[in-house]
Formats: structure tokens, sequence, C-alpha cells
């Protein structure tokens, strides 16, 4: 799952060392009658052989679980794209680089920021200049979360594919293709720099009437405007659109006239890195051919044939935030939070009606209780409203659970589910069997999925649950398909 929002972080330096054994390890107690001191040697160091093998192969070692993945290839990549050369011989080229792209969140909200600074530069016909998902922009290579260490930063490739990363345009789409900041910075060596506080003033930042599509046509005039070819936001200003806007029905879905039609949502892409993943745990979420024995010694996971641009037929898939996500429900109360304004389009099924008797910091008993039902479900409740969602779809016989749940609490909810209904198979993302490289971006594994699933039951609140609703509604899924805890 995606890292939690807004939580403190603990930076290291770029100072590090790897983690050394602190010595040789006593060889495997064993006999050795009937073999000469060569040949015992030579067992000893056979084994040795075969442990050290395992150990690097599974991935499980002491320096795998110390060090996470840098995924230095891809930003190599990155700063190599085909279409590079051509653009430096071009005097015609526009960027727009957000500099001040959104960080030291969850994907499902740094992603919000991207798709919006996608749009806009869209709008104004200039290549998008898209940032690494950082988490600590302090130029550490590692920060502390949890008590683990994670990538104070990932190249965007790692997660993403298609035009939000280089890919090609849409036929007949001449918009430049996106590029990265060495590319642009190669080539915009003194770029305008705007400042979000010269436009955004109090009205567009807060006020209700201000709509995302104001906001939107007041930057896109404004760059627009601009015959510098390079433009870029600077890096310390804040968001161009606010967080507070995507929880706003009222200001964020007037932008969907814009979004619905725009590449950045209909061709949105997931990196080969997610593909892989899928294509290693396909059999979680559909029907597949069991891996044949020699596939499974060699860990090996055969790509199949399949259209990334379908529904995955008979899947259920299901988002359950757990975890420190109680007490951020009970915040959610106190606030009278509104769901995520991609999550309350008017045709869909499951509705919210925000209580209006509470709110600044307090609300009721009875708002609390309901708050909770609908942002942190019960192990009950999940397995009624399931049993619900059922009956009114058509051939549901998969199920995968979206969730940060510690494992035997997922245990206890597969196994009420099971008991339940008569499901081919329920697999979650405690199930998934993942590289090293894919264990750090598995959130935008959980998207894809749920991207695809023949149904959907999200969680109003949540971010990423509103991406993946946008994406579902940009692919032309049904509305009926999206519901809601």
């Amino acid at each position: 799952m995606s890292l939690p929002s807004f939580k403190r972080k603990h930076r290291l330096s770029n100072a590090h060392t790897l983690p050394t054994f602190s010595r040789t390890p006593s060889p495997l107690p064993m006999s050795t009658y009937g073999l000469t001191k060569r040949g015992a040697r030579f067992l000893v160091l056979t084994v040795a052989v075969f442990f050290l093998f395992g150990l690097f192969h599974q991935k499980t070692g002491l320096l795998w679980r110390r060090l996470p993945p840098l995924y230095e290839n891809y930003r190599q990549r990155e700063l190599h794209l085909p279409h590079y050369k051509e653009y430096e011989s071009r005097q015609d080229m526009k960027y727009f680089w957000a500099a001040n792209h959104a960080h030291s969140s969850g994907w499902g909200n740094v992603m919000q920021d991207f798709v919006m600074m996608g749009l806009l530069a869209h709008i104004t016909g200039r290549s998008f200049v898209f940032n690494d998902y950082v988490w600590n922009p302090d130029g550490s290579r590692y920060s502390l979360y949890n008590g683990k260490l994670i990538p104070s930063r990932i190249p965007l490739t790692a997660l993403l594919g298609g035009v939000m990363v280089g890919g090609e345009m849409p036929y007949g789409d001449n918009t430049p293709r996106a590029v990265a900041p060495g590319f642009f910075e190669k080539v915009c060596p003194n770029p305008t720099v705007l400042k979000v506080e010269d436009l955004n003033d109090h009205f567009m930042r807060f006020d209700d009437a201000a709509s995302a599509t104001l906001v939107m046509e007041t930057w896109a005039n404004k760059i627009k405007s601009i015959e510098d070819p390079c433009v870029k936001i600077d890096k310390d200003d804040i968001p161009i659109f606010e967080f507070w806007i995507y929880g706003s029905k009222n200001r964020m879905l007037p932008i969907w006239s814009y979004l619905k039609d725009s590449p950045v949502a209909t061709h949105w892409g997931w990196s080969p890195l997610i593909h892989d993943a899928y294509q290693r745990n396909r059999h979680l979420f559909r029907p597949t051919t069991p891996l044949s024995v020699l596939d499974q010694m060699l860990d090996s996971y055969p790509a199949r044939d399949e259209d990334y641009t379908t529904p995955i037929p008979g899947l259920l898939a299901l988002h359950i935030r757990r975890g420190d996500f109680e007490n951020h429900c009970q915040h959610l109360a106190n606030w009278s939070s509104d769901w995520n304004a991609f999550n309350t389009f008017p045709e869909f099924v499951d509705k919210f009606d925000r209580p209006t008797d509470g709110g600044w910091g307090e609300t009721s008993e009875k708002n609390m209780k309901m708050y909770i039902e609908r942002c942190y479900p019960s192990i009950e409740q999940i397995v009624d409203k399931v049993a619900t969602v059922r009956a009114q779809s058509k051939d549901l016989n998969y199920l995968y659970i979206m969730t940060n749940g510690a494992v035997p609490w997922v245990a206890q909810l597969k196994k009420a589910l099971a008991d339940a209904g008569d499901w081919d198979r329920i697999g979650s993302s405690r199930d998934l069997k993942l590289t090293w490289e894919q264990k750090y971006v598995a959130q935008a594994l959980d998207m894809f999925v749920a991207q695809r699933a023949q149904v959907l039951i999200g969680n109003g609140w949540s971010s990423l649950t509103s991406n993946v609703v946008m994406l579902r509604m940009a692919s032309g899924m049904s509305p009926d398909t999206n519901r809601f805890w």
C-alpha cells in the first residue's frame, strides 16, 4: 500500500555503509564418515554456496532488507529517452516544469498533483516535465518510516509508463512528449520562473466558488501568454492545487470536462515493473493456467497475452485501510469532512451526506459512529457490504483485498468472506509475491488491479480510491461498478 500521508520523516544522510557480517559462520555440524578430508571440505563449501545463493535469490538476506533499491537503472533511462535527440535540435519545443510537485505524502496525494500538472501542461501545449516520487526532499537516499528504511525518492518511471513519463501521445495529438528534469535543465538553463502566490490569491485558494476549472484556466492563460519556451514553477512554492480542493466536489468536479478527454486520464499507464508484478501475481486476480514445476523452481513468470485496457472479468476489488487510518477517520468525523471529489459523481450508487451538525474539531456520537462504519468498517460490515454488492452484480467470482492491514487481521477477513460466500479465489496485498524493487511501489500494482476490476468497493475519503475511480470513469467503465463502504 502507499505510504500514509503527512507523517513525520526521519532522514539518513547520503553517507551510508553496506552492512557486513561480523564473523564467519561456523560450519554446519555434520558427520564426515565415509568422506575424505578434501571431500568433507568440498561438501561444506557446496552447502555454503547454495545457502548464499538462496539468500540472494530470495532477496530476504540482511543486505537486501537493510538497503532499499535506488532504481538507478530507471533514472539513467529517464536521462536518455528516445525523443530527446530530436527535441534538442528543434526550436519550437515548449516545456512546463512544476518543480514544486507534491512530496512527503502518500502516493495517492502525490498522484493527484501529477495529474493536475500533467493536465495543465497538456492544455498549454507544453511538454510535461515529470518529477520523482519524493518522500523526503532533503537529498538523502533513504528515510526511516515506521522503523524501516524506504527510498527517499523513486524515479517516476518505476511507477508509471505512457504519456506521463515520455511515452508517445495519442494519434493526432501534437503536444510534445514528457521529459525528465535533467533534460529540461539541459535545454532550459534560464527558464521563466513563476511564483504561485502571484496568481493564487485568497479567493482562488480558499473560496468554495473558486472551482478547479477557474484555477486551471487562470494558469493556462498565464502560461500561454509567455513566449519563453521554458516555464518553471519555483520549487519552494505551495502547490497550484492545494490538498483541500480535492475534497470539495463543488470545486473539483467541474474540472472533469477537461480531464475526461485528456490523455493524462485516458492514456494513463503503469510501468513495465508494475506489469511484471501483475504477471507474477496474476493467479490472485483471474483464472490462470498453473505454472509448470520448472517455472516454480526458477521463480519464472512467463508473460501471458492480455489487453491491459479491458476489465478483469469476475473480479471484485476491495480497498480497506487499516492501521492508523482509524485515527484519521475520527479526525475526518470531527471536522465533518466530505469524500474526495472524484468519489462523488452524481451517477454513483453509493453516496455520502456530510453532516452539518458538527465540525471544527467536534461531532456527535451518532456522526462519529457513521464515519467509522464507512471509513473504517469492521469485518462484519465488510462481509455484509460485499454480499450486497455481489447480489447486485453479475458473475463476481474473485476477490482481491487491497489493504495495509496486519497479516492476522487479513487472514480473519479472508476466512469470514470465504465462509459467507462461494468464491473461486480470495487474495490480498499480503499475498503478493514481489521482487525487491516491486515491494516499494506495490501500491501502484494495487491501483492497476483496482482500475481494471469488474467492480470496486473503495473508501470515499481515500485519495488512492479517488484516483482509481477517476481512471475507471475516464476509461468508460459503468458508474455503477464504483461502490463505496
